[in-house]
């Protein structure tokens, strides 16, 4: 586990930053289909954030965890919504889950989410 997802994400979006140099086609391909999955239509863009994290963390993905953690936030997805996202990510992602599940949400709190009232 990172100690801090900020950093991971800061680190890996350099090495996107190559990709777009390196690799242009595959990213900028990437960064379409990006951009037209997190458009508003019958699922809203917080729904899809929501759906992303859960795979995120069923596909034990740390980088995708900052990412959409990030993400989340920005949307203004509550810790309620987030709580039950962790639900259906550990129902479908077993034992594993429940580990990559409390790092996400400590990705969540660590850009700005609700924390758990004390």
């Amino acid at each position: 586990m990172t100690e801090n997802y900020r950093d991971l994400v800061q680190s890996i979006s350099g090495k996107l930053r190559q990709f777009a140099k390196e690799i242009p086609e595959i990213q900028q391909g990437f960064m379409q289909t990006a951009k037209a999955t997190h458009t508003e239509g019958a699922l809203s863009k917080k729904h899809k954030e929501l759906m992303a994290m859960s795979i995120a963390i069923a596909a034990r993905c740390q980088g995708c965890l900052g990412f959409h953690a990030q993400a989340c936030v920005k949307l203004g997805v509550t810790r309620a919504e987030f709580m039950e996202m962790l639900q259906v990510a550990i129902y479908m992602g077993g034992g594993p889950s429940v580990m990559t599940g409390a790092e996400a949400l400590i990705a969540f709190e660590e850009y700005g989410g609700e924390k758990a009232a004390e």
